[in-house]
């Protein structure tokens, strides 16, 4: 999976399904910051919480409402299976980098895993 290099932009995982889709794990991913320090986009999920609502804009149709469910560290390469789903249930499941952060060893060592379902309206 590669993760856009401009922190203020999100990824799509393409192999996978779309935000919207009705079913499986859509997957985006995103920096928390830059080689500046400057904060990215995904910076916003350290305070995301069960509950709060996560609006996905798309380009050819209408915004997408979710509901956060969880959220959870993994080691960097060790993303669970289930995260790059393309059946089941319809989530999203945004992923960013997540401490410590060492840089002799590349970086940041983890991952945080936001998962939200669709709101029904």
């Amino acid at each position: 999976m590669t993760v856009p290099e401009d922190p203020s932009v999100a990824g799509w995982y393409r192999y996978g399904p779309a935000p919207g889709s009705p079913e499986g794990s859509a997957v985006l991913v995103g920096h928390v910051d830059g080689e500046t320090g400057a904060l990215g986009e995904f910076a916003a999920l350290y305070d995301v919480r069960r509950g709060d609502r996560v609006e996905v804009r798309r380009a050819e149709a209408a915004p997408v409402v979710y509901r956060v469910v969880s959220r959870a560290t993994a080691p960097k390469d060790e993303l669970p299976p289930a995260v790059f789903r393309r059946t089941g249930d319809p989530v999203l499941t945004l992923i960013t980098c997540a401490p410590p952060f060492e840089p002799a060893r590349g970086g940041y060592l983890a991952n945080l895993v936001v998962t939200a379902e669709p709101v029904r309206e």
